[in-house]
């Protein structure tokens, strides 16, 4: 085990999922990359589904910094879920601080503190919700770059 707790893989709709819960401890946020990575590789194998190595990378930077917030911010553990839907994986994460995040004003002598926008720019859809303890913050990834290239995401490959 890599210290995280893992559960589900397949749901009985046919959907394919993981999830895994972090403690906010050092290395967390690696294991949620590596998380990542050997579900979009199960993605591939199991499902055949086309997953663009563009898309590898950015589901791993999404997931990295999405885990980041939830151990910098906020006490106790996290929840990472990834979902296989359709053309995309939906990445959310659960944490136990109830503020919503809200990206920084442009600034350019600002170092740092730039996931939030970061996630924003390279995904399909993002969306954070309070609940009755923390917050979900959900992000939609495309899977594959159409043969234009320009990516499925709507920015340019």
């Amino acid at each position: 085990m890599d210290g995280a707790a893992h559960t589900g893989d397949r749901r009985g709709d046919g959907s394919v999922k993981v999830s895994a819960e972090y403690q906010g401890m050092p290395g967390d946020i690696a294991r949620g990359r590596e998380l990542a990575r050997r579900f979009l590789a199960r993605v591939r194998a199991a499902q055949g589904a086309p997953v663009s190595d563009r898309a590898v990378e950015v589901v791993q930077l999404v997931v990295s910094e999405l885990l980041t917030n939830a151990c910098k911010y906020a006490p106790g553990p996290s929840l990472v879920d990834l979902e296989l839907a359709e053309d995309r994986v939906e990445v959310t994460v659960w944490d136990s601080e109830p503020v919503l995040p809200v990206p920084g004003p442009a600034d350019p002598g600002r170092v740092g503190r730039h996931g939030l926008e970061i996630v924003m720019a390279v995904c399909e859809s993002f969306e954070v919700h309070r609940e009755p303890v923390g917050k979900r913050t959900r992000a939609a990834v495309g899977l594959a770059d159409d043969l234009s290239g320009t990516a499925t995401l709507g920015h340019p490959a």
